[in-house]
């Protein structure tokens, strides 16, 4: 007959104690974790508020009276609710017309630079020619130049063509940018070459190649730029100053400049201003939303060798 005898309560094996201790230090370092990860989480959520609580104000007020932004200028919430300053500026300012501008100008540079950095991107990165690194060297300097200094020489060349007060002015000299080139130019380079050598073999020609093979790789690039290039030249305002002084040729930033500065004349109009501004910025905002899963995405179009 077998006697079942039960182990001594004392007695704890090696085994069960590794496991304990192991089970222990686990659940330490997933405390730990959470801690950290909350506090992270924590810091991200107020600065978040921090940065977006100016442009909650400034959607609050555009719906205030003159006098309640005017005796409340902080508050997020208006005492009196009113669409007054969008008809204001709708239907008794330039508004419309700002905006005609702004959209015109603001399409016609971002295809320009969406097609002229890529291809200037390619030749850079591919093109083997005397001087490449001379004219790479060139678009990093630009690069670290200041916007103003150029500001007056900038005049002088677009007065000069006989451009000034139109929309070429306004236009042309936008078409490109060195930091697009750039950006191009280091997606190209991180394209196999290998991809275009077969293309070549069956006589594609350079521009084909470029534009068949290796620009509908780019689209994390490509919608880099378009982003860039739009929101630079929706916000741009040095060099509308410049270019031109017709009033029918006023943008949005020249205009809302102008509303800031106390075009209006009488009152602080901070509900008229401040709409202005909430209008301007909703374009961009929204390309934001749209593509911000798709800013240089690298993992789209990855080639293995």
């Amino acid at each position: 007959m077998s006697i079942a005898t039960k182990p001594d309560a004392g007695l704890i094996s090696p085994a069960s104690e590794l496991l304990h201790g192991s089970g222990k230090r686990t659940r330490h370092r997933s405390t730990g974790a959470v801690v950290a990860t909350s506090i992270t989480y924590a810091i991200l959520v107020v600065l978040a508020v921090i940065y977006i609580m100016p442009f909650l104000m400034q959607v609050g007020t555009s719906f205030k009276t003159d006098a309640d932004a005017t005796a409340n200028p902080v508050s997020l919430i208006p005492q009196t609710w009113t669409t007054a300053a969008y008809k204001t500026l709708f239907v008794n300012s330039d508004f419309p017309t700002w905006l005609k501008n702004s959209v015109i100008v603001t399409i016609f540079v971002t295809l320009g630079r969406v097609f002229f950095n890529s291809l200037a991107g390619y030749a850079l990165a591919r093109l083997h020619f005397r001087g490449r690194g001379v004219i790479f060297a060139s678009l990093v300097a630009v690069m670290a130049v200041p916007i103003v200094v150029l500001l007056i020489p900038k005049f002088l060349v677009i007065n000069q063509l006989g451009i000034y007060d139109s929309y070429a002015g306004m236009i042309v000299p936008l078409l490109t940018d060195a930091a697009g080139v750039f950006i191009m130019k280091n997606f190209f380079e991180s394209i196999p070459a290998s991809v275009e050598e077969q293309a070549r073999i069956d006589g594609a020609g350079t521009f084909r190649v470029f534009w068949s093979i290796v620009l509908p790789m780019a689209r994390p690039a490509l919608i880099t730029i378009i982003i860039l290039s739009f929101q630079g030249s929706w916000n741009e305002l040095a060099h509308f100053i410049v270019s031109t002084q017709d009033p029918a040729l006023t943008t949005l930033t020249k205009g809302v400049a102008a509303l800031a500065s106390g075009q209006l004349s009488q009152g602080s109009q901070f509900p008229i201003k401040l709409a202005a501004a909430a209008l301007m910025t909703i374009p961009v905002a929204v390309l934001f939303f749209i593509f911000q899963r798709r800013i240089m995405n690298s993992s789209e179009g990855a080639v293995k060798e």
